[in-house]
């Protein structure tokens, strides 16, 4: 059985670099320096809202309904992702995930104290 690759140190949680890549079928070892793609930082959850976006097209909506979550997790998972990937989130995607986070809390899906932690993360 083979293991997944990891994409960060264990230790100090910065990228990884592959030093070495084997065929199976010809027995052949290549060394160098290889780096990771972009999406090998993602972790398992990121990796499957990422396939489950792609599948649908983007379509939140259609994503919604996959992973029967609500639309502002959906865009929260989107902003990690892109976060993940070392995009910068604009302001006004703050302010929006700020508005979803209280509609959340309106709405009686999450506690004041985890609207006050989400709002904490957001900056």
């Amino acid at each position: 059985m083979k293991n997944e690759v990891i994409s960060r140190c264990p230790i100090c949680s910065k990228p990884l670099t592959i030093k070495s890549l084997h065929c199976d079928h010809c027995e052949i070892d290549i060394n160098g320096e290889f780096r990771l793609s972009p999406l090998s930082l993602l972790n398992k959850e990121q990796l499957e809202f990422v396939e489950a976006f792609l599948i649908n097209q983007g379509s939140i909506k259609a994503v919604e309904k996959e992973l029967n979550v609500s639309y502002p997790t959906v865009k929260k998972m989107l902003n990690d992702v892109l976060v993940s990937l070392g995009y910068k989130i604009s302001e006004e995607v703050e302010d929006t995930r700020r508005v979803e986070i209280l509609d959340r809390l309106a709405k009686h899906e999450i506690s004041y104290e985890e609207a006050m932690q989400l709002l904490k993360e957001i900056k």
